[in-house]
């Protein structure tokens, strides 16, 4: 079992920055591909990105490549999505999530998710 429980979240202004963290506990949790995704109000939640065991392999969204950074510190079984240049458009609850294997980019694969964490990008 891995329990997840994000942070970070918060409202900030078009163009500014938020880091969100995500904090892994249980089974051998620095093993699992973790992802990030997204669900706005009246929408299905979306894959953002994503990064493997050793950070040696990174999915983006394409609406988030060159803003977004996913990075991992698995000493600290850790997740991170910097989120830079944040447009109106990222409002939504963030999630955090970790998978064994398969297409990290399809959340149905996904054995575990955090609770979640509003960002909300005001114009």
């Amino acid at each position: 079992q891995v329990q997840l429980v994000e942070s970070g979240g918060g409202l900030v202004q078009a163009g500014g920055s938020l880091r969100l963290s995500c904090a892994a506990s249980g089974r051998a949790g620095s093993t699992y591909t973790m992802g990030w995704f997204r669900q706005a109000p009246g929408k299905e939640r979306g894959f953002v990105a994503s990064i493997n065991w050793s950070g040696g392999s990174r999915y983006y969204l394409d609406s988030v490549k060159g803003r977004f950074t996913i990075s991992r510190d698995n000493a600290k079984n850790r997740v991170y999505l910097q989120m830079n240049s944040l447009k109106p458009e990222d409002t939504a609850v963030y999630y955090c999530a970790a998978r064994m294997a398969g297409d990290p980019r399809l959340a149905g694969g996904y054995a575990y998710w955090g609770q979640g964490t509003q960002v909300t990008v005001s114009s």
